[in-house]
């Protein structure tokens, strides 16, 4: 069984950073694009960047310039540094993977979620 773990977020302040982290763990044949995505309250979950698994990136409009995807492919895992923070990025944070398992499966699994919130 594949499973995402995400970790790294919290409260912080306007203008400031955070970092969250996502690894994938199980029966992983092969890891393609690895992306973020958010909720915020009573609105529609939003693409927020994607990693290809060659690095190619996509940003939504609304954090080009503020955050940065990366991934690192010996760990499987998916980084999102966000940067000059605003209280409108405040929103749950959700992980997904696209890859194929050891029995040649696709798959599409998101992970639990990690809050963020930036409030003064």
């Amino acid at each position: 069984q594949v499973q995402l773990v995400e970790s790294g977020g919290g409260l912080v302040q306007p203008g400031g950073s955070l970092r969250l982290s996502c690894a994938a763990s199980g029966r992983i044949l092969s890891l393609m694009t690895m992306g973020w995505y958010r909720q915020a309250p009573g609105k529609q979950r939003e693409l927020v960047a994607t990693i290809t698994s060659g690095g190619s990136t996509n940003y939504a409009d609304s954090v080009k310039g503020r955050f940065t995807i990366s991934r690192d492919n010996a760990k499987n895992t998916v980084y999102l540094q966000m940067n000059s923070l605003q209280p409108e990025d405040t929103a749950v944070y959700y992980c997904n993977a696209d890859l194929y398992d050891y029995s040649g499966r696709h798959q599409s699994i998101g992970g639990q979620g990690t809050q963020v919130t930036v409030s003064s």
